[in-house]
């Protein structure tokens, strides 16, 4: 017998999983009140449009949509792009960042209007149910939480298309086309269907939406120059810009270019593979000048220490540990790390590729009267004499006492 609530905050994207919720949720929880939670965050208009007039038509008493794109990028996607942070050398952790963020804002609106539960439309096997319950919990360790996909007997996205038909709910997919998407202002993410077969190769001609595949780029070269202060990216060919209008602009700059597609079998959190496409055009741009920056305005202790913290802290945010005490920890690091990471970084757009042509930082610790083979007066290499004898000292020792 399922527990009778009076209010449950659902949130909702207005997708299939989400649409039928809310009259499986007044059907199982004794009619209660449903008030749904829509974030923007940078999904797109075409996402956001009608999606009042359907949430009620189907049985909601509100709907509550929230702007967090500025607060997605800042508090979130920033602090990620300093870390360095990607997930098993590919993934920039596009579907990951809203995810705390949108669990934040669904405890805070629960909290206001009394609500006695918080639903979501994650199924069983995902990662997402994992963060959105613990960004919850992090929140509101009390506060009820619904997930239908691990308790109803909806098997199928068909099942579920047939439960929506049955109850009238208009859907913007068909059962030919219903690849499961994730978008956001950073990525968007395509998994399902035939690429849930690693040997199927994408039809990128009827996946991609935020770009063109390198072939179909342009035949001449974009060239930009991207700006940092502190390791957050500020400007774009001198233009100061706020970062996220840097990633709206990169987006479409890179898309149009064929940078940022990425096919990969990834290591879920709850232990299975899956497999799929993701674009993340601006986003790897960004990724690129700022890793290139970092070989200037690091030292080396800094720079090679920092390669770890980045892989750590990428496996905290994919495996929804974003409000634990190490990634606070790690953060502060970083942001430590990161105060002298200000420069320029010159790219060449090419088909795909993402070219460095030039760097410079008012705080590059490299130095060309160093680092030159002509004659200088900084660098004495008969030092490098004794360096040698005393660096290689272990290994002789080594020889001297143990045989081959």
């Amino acid at each position: 017998m399922k527990e009778n609530y009076k209010k449950i905050i659902l949130s909702y994207s207005g997708g299939l999983d989400t649409s039928i919720m809310i009259p499986w949720l007044k059907e199982n929880y004794g009619g209660c009140e449903i008030v749904c939670v829509t974030a923007n965050v940078g999904q797109g208009d075409s996402e956001l449009v009608g999606l009042e007039e359907k949430a009620l038509n189907s049985g909601a008493s509100k709907l509550y949509v929230l702007d967090l794109r500025e607060e997605l990028v800042n508090n979130y996607i920033v602090p990620a792009i300093k870390a360095s942070a990607v997930y098993e050398n590919v993934y920039l952790l596009g579907t990951t960042f809203s995810r705390p963020l949108i669990a934040k804002k669904l405890v805070e609106i629960a909290e206001s209007e009394g609500a006695d539960a918080i639903c979501h439309g994650c199924t069983g096997k995902g990662n997402d149910q994992v963060r959105f319950e613990l960004g919850i919990k992090a929140f509101n360790s009390n506060i009820k939480i619904i997930a239908p996909w691990r308790i109803w007997n909806i098997k199928s996205r068909e099942q579920a298309l047939d439960y929506a038909e049955k109850h009238g709910i208009k859907l913007n997919t068909s059962r030919e086309e219903s690849y499961s998407k994730d978008k956001n202002l950073w990525h968007l993410s395509h998994e399902g269907l035939d690429l849930e077969d690693p040997k199927n190769a994408p039809d990128y001609d009827k996946i991609l939406e935020m770009g063109v595949t390198p072939e179909k780029a342009p035949d001449t070269p974009t060239y930009l120059t991207l700006g940092f202060d502190q390791g957050v990216p500020s400007s774009i060919d001198g233009v100061k810009m706020s970062p996220m209008d840097i990633i709206y602009k990169l987006n479409d700059i890179g898309g149009k270019n064929g940078i940022g597609i990425v096919d990969m079998v990834e290591n879920r959190l709850v232990g299975m593979k899956s497999r799929g496409v993701y674009e993340t055009p601006g986003g790897s741009i960004i990724y690129k000048a700022h890793a290139v920056l970092e070989t200037i305005c690091l030292d080396k202790d800094t720079f090679r220490f920092k390669q770890n913290v980045s892989v750590k802290f990428a496996e905290l945010l994919y495996e929804a540990k974003w409000y634990s005490p190490l990634r606070k920890s790690l953060q502060a690091f970083i942001d430590e790390a990161s105060k002298n990471v200000t420069g320029e970084v010159k790219l060449k757009l090419y088909k795909g590729n993402i070219i460095v042509m030039s760097l410079e930082s008012p705080y590059s610790l490299y130095s060309t009267k160093t680092a030159s083979f002509d004659v200088d007066d900084n660098y004495n290499q008969a030092d490098a004499t004794g360096f040698i004898n005393l660096y290689g000292l272990s290994l002789k020792t080594n020889k001297e006492n143990y045989l081959d």
